[in-house]
């Protein structure tokens, strides 16, 4: 299937690894050009080809959104898609925490300002260009958590919840001006978040007597009562919000989709 989107300017947030990185292999390998915003670069980032441009940034900084779309403008001369898919554990932030006390007024505010107030920021600057098109798409990645209220990272599923409400306004307000806002909502994904030494999968297994790859494999699978049996892969994210990002979904918006191996069982 042609996506049409050769020669169309994304800007893309987290996008030095994990799903980040899967959505800007997926676009650049369907000629899209695309301004990378990440704290650091990463290997594989460096590795890809095509009309990209690594900002270095941290959303944690207010001003950081204008700049990197301002850098978008200047470089590509506009811009059409934006997906927003930094969040998780702000920086410095090991997620699980276990329980509703666990996390402090700090921890609150930490948690917002990278998941939901960096997304405020960046789409406020990415309209302006975007109306100057006439049209244009917004993918927000969110998590399937916003659905699923449980007192395990209760701060990351409310920012999430927000941001969902947030996708929605936005489709409402600008749909008929031609910008389309969406959302997809992943479950568990094989990322660094659940990966690395001393992550997810690690906090877990020390909770539950196993080890790192039980997890992964088995324990979370099952404590998480995905269908599929498994953990998604970051690739299986990048190709919805590829579509999300065409024309070919011109008509979508204002909704959300789950990549969550069947986690959310709710109609």
């Amino acid at each position: 299937m042609d996506l049409q989107l050769s020669g169309r300017v994304a800007v893309i947030t987290g996008a030095s690894k994990g799903i980040g990185l899967a959505v800007t292999r997926t676009l650049l390998d369907e000629g899209v050009r695309v301004v990378a915003a990440s704290r650091t670069s990463t290997p594989e980032l460096e590795a890809l080809s095509g009309d990209l441009l690594h900002v270095p940034t941290d959303l944690m900084d207010p001003e950081a959104p204008a700049q990197i779309v301002e850098k978008a403008v200047t470089e590509f001369g506009g811009l059409d898609i934006l997906v927003n898919n930094a969040g998780g554990p702000p920086p410095g932030v090991t997620l699980p925490r276990f329980g509703f006390l666990a996390a402090t007024d700090e921890d609150w505010r930490a948690m917002f300002e990278f998941n939901l107030f960096s997304v405020v920021r960046t789409v406020r600057a990415a309209i302006t260009p975007m109306l100057a098109r006439g049209e244009g798409s917004i993918v927000n990645i969110s998590s399937a958590n916003a659905h699923s209220p449980a007192p395990m990272n209760v701060d990351y599923n409310a920012a999430k919840a927000g941001l969902n409400n947030l996708t929605k306004a936005l489709s409402e307000e600008f749909a008929p001006q031609g910008i389309r806002v969406n959302t997809v909502s992943p479950g568990p994904v094989r990322t660094a978040w659940w990966t690395k030494s001393g992550g997810a999968a690690d906090i877990i297994a020390a909770q539950a007597g196993t080890d790192r790859d039980s997890v992964i494999n088995k324990v979370a699978p099952e404590m998480m009562k995905l269908t599929t049996g498994r953990l998604a892969e970051p690739q299986e994210i990048a190709d919805v919000v590829a579509l999300l990002a065409s024309p070919r979904s011109a008509s979508t918006t204002g909704a959300d989709f789950a990549v969550d191996s069947g986690f959310l069982k709710q109609i």
